[in-house]
């Protein structure tokens, strides 16, 4: 299956974008965690073991799995001469940018990692300083320089959260700026698969990673064919989501006509959309208990001409504002922790929202929170669970985790 499809958040999954948690994860530090936005450190082998499973669980219910990290080897090995503008480009957004280090990174990665699939591993997992060989005596740098264990070239370990570089929409993609700098270079990859991998040749972009303003893919939910729900939050500012919606009702080939602009929160609890509110069911949504009352939403349609965007200012409930945009004549949300405070407050941080769905009402959760999963079986729901003691420390669940490349309709 190739190109993007993606017009709902609950029809049957069929290609699944995931990357697999690797060597970046230990050079993880209590140094560097706060900087590298992790709250703790995951045991690696156990990370796997569960991302494997999490895996396999997708591929036993007829989802196709794709890696990035397969992806962007596959686009290397079919165009070698991208390989030495990869590294530079990797390296220079790496904050690699003196004469000296360049070189002498350049020479070390085509020296000791000719295959592609070692290189893209490599600059995933982030370089010590102490790898680099002294190869000038009379270099001042040489001199002077200590080989501590320093990171020349900072280690990626929120890829593992494939939701947020990019976001499919219909059949084009969002292609992000990230709020964090630790972030941005994710999208390197993303940006070398779109516009040379053979499978995905010609998908449409929306935004570009150049843009000045930034989003992530955890603020974008596809509601329906013709609606987007678009978050505006700690990492997705608003004049993002107004130059998408323009883009997207520009492109004649779009059916998304209307995007709902969700003002939530400027905090981490409140991340992004998906940790507000999920869609799990044709009329059934997971939902932070926080969040109830008034929302303050804007919709955005086509204006008069393509340089405008029509806005309207929409003042209600979730309930209210869900049922309108998907013409529904109910909706059942359905909160973390059963509405329990204190077990709403836990299963939360350990992302009990943040579901992905498979199929209408069936639905892939951690297993560790335990209330909001038994709640999700009472409310008529199919409750995959998989294993996530380590996965979890990276405060991210299953959405996170996984960017849909194709749904069926």
């Amino acid at each position: 299956m190739k190109g993007i499809h993606v017009t709902s958040e609950i029809k049957p999954l069929r290609k699944v974008l995931l990357h697999r948690p690797g060597r970046e994860l230990l050079n993880l530090t209590p140094g560097n965690l706060q900087d590298l936005l992790f709250d703790d450190i995951p045991y690696l082998t156990i990370a796997q073991r569960e991302h494997d499973f999490f895996a396999e669980m997708l591929r036993d219910n007829g989802v196709e799995v794709v890696y990035l990290e397969d992806l962007m080897t596959e686009v290397l090995n079919l165009y070698p001469y991208l390989r030495e503008k990869f590294i530079s480009q990797f390296l220079r957004e790496g904050g690699i940018t003196g004469q000296y280090y360049t070189r002498l990174v350049s020479d070390y990665l085509n020296e000791n990692y000719r295959d592609n699939g070692a290189l893209v591993s490599k600059l995933i997992e982030g370089m010590r300083l102490s790898e680099l060989p002294k190869k000038d005596a009379n270099s001042l740098i040489d001199r002077i320089e200590k080989y501590e264990e320093v990171m020349l070239l900072e280690p990626m370990p929120n890829l593992y959260f494939q939701r947020d570089p990019f976001a499919s929409a219909g059949n084009g993609i969002l292609l992000n700026k990230m709020f964090s700098k630790t972030r941005q270079r994710e999208t390197i990859f993303a940006e070398y698969i779109f516009s040379s991998h053979p499978d995905f040749q010609g998908v449409r972009k929306y935004l570009d990673r150049y843009e000045e303003d930034y989003m992530e893919g955890g603020d974008v939910l596809n509601l329906s064919e013709d609606t987007l729900a678009i978050g505006i939050s700690q990492r997705t500012n608003p004049d993002a989501v107004e130059k998408a919606a323009r883009n997207i009702f520009r492109d004649p080939n779009s059916r998304i006509r209307t995007v709902y602009a969700f003002v939530i929160p400027n905090t981490r609890a409140f991340m992004h959309l998906d940790t507000v509110f999920t869609q799990i069911d044709v009329n059934k949504f997971t939902y932070h208990p926080a969040i109830l009352g008034t929302l303050q939403v804007f919709r955005l349609r086509p204006g008069s001409d393509e340089e405008h965007v029509e806005i309207t200012e929409i003042n209600d409930t979730l309930a209210n504002i869900l049922e309108k945009a998907l013409s529904l004549d109910s909706v059942e949300l359905i909160p973390c922790g059963g509405g329990d405070v204190i077990a709403a407050a836990r299963e939360q941080w350990n992302d009990g929202s943040n579901t992905l769905a498979i199929a209408p009402g069936k639905i892939i959760v951690y297993e560790r929170n335990s209330v909001t999963n038994r709640v999700l079986r009472e409310h008529g729901l199919q409750v995959l669970e998989m294993p996530s003691c380590e996965l979890s420390r990276g405060r991210g669940g299953p959405r996170c985790m996984s960017m849909p490349l194709i749904r069926e309709d």
